[in-house]
């Protein structure tokens, strides 16, 4: 077997069908069913995922995401936005717990702490 590759990689991506009217929760729904399915790490937030992985695994699900949203998709916007870091992973926590640190306190991550 080969070595196995860091996942060095935090892709942020948004992908929106244009022609689907206001809500588009559903084709939004479809995209976390492949992300979630793909093994990947990854944070769903209000307004886009984030994966964490190899460059090859992170384009590979937002690809199928892409392919399943063209479907039945006339015209889809995506943003991405990707950083990388030689020789690190599992930055989806300590990115945020090093930034809590210096501020010396936990900071509020979603809506729903505290009940």
């Amino acid at each position: 077997m080969g070595e196995k590759v860091p996942r060095e990689v935090l892709a942020e991506f948004s992908m929106t069908p244009l022609d689907k009217g206001e809500s588009v929760s559903a084709f939004v729904a479809r995209s976390l069913d492949v992300v979630d399915q793909s093994g990947l790490d990854y944070l769903l937030t209000p307004m886009g995922t984030v994966l964490e992985g190899t460059w090859e695994e992170v384009m590979e699900v937002i690809r199928e995401c892409f392919e399943r949203m063209r479907a039945d998709c006339s015209r889809i916007t995506c943003s991405i936005k990707i950083d990388y870091r030689k020789g690190r992973e599992g930055r989806l926590g300590t990115k945020v717990r090093s930034v809590e640190e210096k501020v010396g306190r936990p900071l509020k991550r979603t809506g729903r702490e505290g009940g």
